[in-house]
């Protein structure tokens, strides 16, 4: 099994990328996640071209292209509908230093097709083409393709789009094998991605329903796909990364102890409240992360209730370490968390 590829003459080692998701992964949460461990690859919450390009920059846009040089390798996604406003943004990414533009071609939210964006350029591939070649024309660096399997299960298309893109000069595809119709429901069409290997010769990642180290494996071998995003599953197992990496090596995986989760949760507080600009905003990504974090986990619910019940980063630190002193008095030191569900994970929040 191969454990790297290339992305022009960019090395991607491990191949498992971490997934963008909206409202989740920004650089606190890259950081964290790479620094266990395992991830090859980054990928930035998606951005609007409308708040980079619109009347000078919008400061949250731009605040949300920034990265830390530990980052790289790294791919800032864009989304939007305007061919033009496409390749301006697509040239932002590449002076802020990003190594690859990634172009959202999938995200279901109401909002974003709204505007033509996201998974609505599926139903228009004369559009997405003229996006793709102004934007690979527009930038130096490679663009990549984040796509879904088609708007719904009538007019399933991602092999002609995955064609068309590489025609346009897209340097890889990423599919998540959903239709926008079904949003985070049901389970993520895995054939579809072999498919798409089998019809391209760019890189081809695979995305949907990773949340253990043999369905990451299981994948790979089904598939031949060249890497695997991963999002959801690393809000519930940050290490998940790095447990799939020492496989994939033969090696055995990381088990953490219920010590190096606490200090994580803890951790994450710390980067939290020096980041942002209020208490408040900091609170919010903190109990997103331990709602998510603790599923699986004795007495997780009761945990997360205590937790969005919290109006201070003091009263969650409270929480958290009389949590996991009781579990530890209770001779828990490695506990194996319960494997979370389909149900559970359409909860979670959402890639883009």
């Amino acid at each position: 099994m191969k454990i790297s590829y290339k992305i022009r003459d960019k090395v991607i080692e491990p191949n498992l990328v971490l997934s963008p998701m909206a409202g989740v992964t920004d650089s606190i949460f890259r950081r964290l996640i790479k620094h266990q461990g395992g991830v090859g690859l980054v990928v930035t919450e998606f951005l609007s071209i409308e708040g980079m390009t619109r009347g000078g920059a919008n400061c949250r846009t731009r605040q949300m292209m920034k990265f830390w040089p530990e980052e790289h390798p790294i791919a800032i996604q864009i989304f939007g509908s305007d061919p033009e406003r496409m390749a301006m943004a697509a040239q932002m990414v590449e002076e802020e230093g990003a190594d690859f533009v990634d172009i959202n071609c999938g995200c279901p939210a109401r909002k974003v097709v709204g505007h033509g964006g996201g998974s609505s350029l599926l139903r228009n591939p004369g559009l997405l083409e003229e996006i793709l070649r102004k934007t690979v024309k527009a930038v130096s660096i490679p663009v990549t393709l984040k796509i879904r399997a088609g708007w719904d299960s009538n007019s399933i298309n991602c092999v002609e789009i995955a064609k068309l893109a590489e025609d346009c000069g897209v340097e890889a595809i990423a599919l998540h094998g959903r239709t926008r119709v079904q949003a985070y429901t049901g389970w993520a069409d895995w054939d579809l991605v072999k498919a798409i290997k089998d019809a391209v010769k760019i890189p081809v990642s695979g995305s949907g329903d990773i949340r253990d180290v043999e369905t990451a494996l299981k994948r790979f071998q089904e598939t031949g796909c060249d890497s695997i995003h991963i999002g959801r599953g690393a809000m519930y197992n940050p290490w998940l990364f790095r447990q799939v990496a020492a496989v994939m090596r033969g090696e055995e995986p990381y088990k953490p102890t219920l010590e190096d989760k606490r200090q994580l949760l803890l951790h994450f507080i710390e980067l939290m409240l020096e980041a942002m600009p209020t208490e408040t905003a900091a609170l919010g990504k903190v109990k997103q992360l331990c709602g998510q974090y603790t599923r699986g986990l004795p007495n997780g619910s009761h945990f997360r209730e205590d937790i969005y019940h919290s109006h201070k980063s003091s009263e969650i630190v409270d929480h958290i370490n009389r949590y996991f002193d009781n579990l530890h008095a209770r001779g828990y030191e490695r506990y194996e968390e319960t494997p979370i569900d389909s149900a559970e994970l359409e909860q979670m929040t959402c890639e883009a």
